[in-house]
């Protein structure tokens, strides 16, 4: 473990890969309680729409990538808020249609190559330290925001009519929602890849509800099996020469599963 962060790559990865967790197993945890886990997918596949306007027009993709999915985000719960529209089907629409514009735009500026891999699978190596600084950056706004609102996006959750009701300003907690995890996403293909996020963000959340410990209770066990499932992915990529991506998704995996049996009954 020593050697392995002796070099600055991976000193930048590991430090990438663990704040990515604590963000995505937090604003994951909300999403699942939504029932809304789709929407990190669709946000995946929309900030690949941004990664490929950065590598053909010469621009920061990780930058783009957060604007593109930011203003995704945005069409979408304009979409679920304005139109009887459902969630699924609105998620659906804007998948398969911010894929095929990114497939499109990538192939006109024949940018096919191992820089556009490394933003779909994931890659312990591409992590900069301007990658870095933009993760930390953008990533403690999303953390101060999902830890300040915690509570009342906690009872929109539980009943949206219900927080209406009570005063709570449902509609622009709702936009700042999915803006912060439209951001978490965008920052974590970089480590983990745009085809895999979504399952970081909802796999921890819902290997944590099998053990029904209350809400504050499930959010420090997603949180653990996050970083767990980072920590020891990005390790076994490092030694082992695979994509770290993919690495930790199986981790999680392999914790949820384990929860499952532990509380099969």
């Amino acid at each position: 473990m020593l050697e392995m962060l002796s070099y600055d790559f991976m000193q930048r990865a590991f430090i990438a890969g663990v704040f990515i967790a604590v963000l995505a197993s937090i604003g994951g945890t909300f999403v699942v309680l939504r029932r809304y886990s789709m929407i990190s997918e669709t946000l995946a596949h929309s900030a690949l729409v941004g990664v490929a306007v950065g590598l053909v027009a010469g621009l920061n993709p990780l930058w783009m990538a957060v604007a593109v999915a930011i203003a995704f985000a945005w069409l979408i719960e304009y979409l679920r808020s304005s139109f009887s529209l459902y969630c699924d089907a609105i998620l659906s629409i804007i998948l398969s249609g911010a894929l095929a514009l990114s497939v499109i735009i990538v192939s006109a500026g024949n940018s096919f190559n191992n820089s556009l891999f490394s933003y779909l699978f994931g890659s312990i190596l591409a992590v900069s330290d301007e990658d870095l600084y933009t993760i930390l950056i953008f990533g403690g706004f999303a953390l101060a925001f999902l830890l300040l609102f915690a509570n009342k996006l906690y009872f929109i959750a539980y009943d949206e009519e219900v927080a209406k009701v009570s005063g709570i300003k449902v509609n622009i907690l709702n936009f700042a929602m999915v803006t912060v995890i439209a951001i978490i996403i965008a920052l974590s293909i970089r480590v983990v890849g745009s085809l895999l996020i979504g399952a970081l963000m909802v796999i921890p959340a819902v290997a944590a509800l099998q053990y029904k410990v209350g809400f504050k209770k499930t959010l420090l066990l997603a949180l653990v099996f996050a970083l767990l499932s980072v920590i020891v992915g990005m390790s076994v990529s490092y030694y082992l020469s695979l994509p770290s991506g993919a690495t930790i998704v199986l981790c999680v995996i392999a914790i949820f599963v384990a929860s499952l049996l532990l509380n099969r009954r």
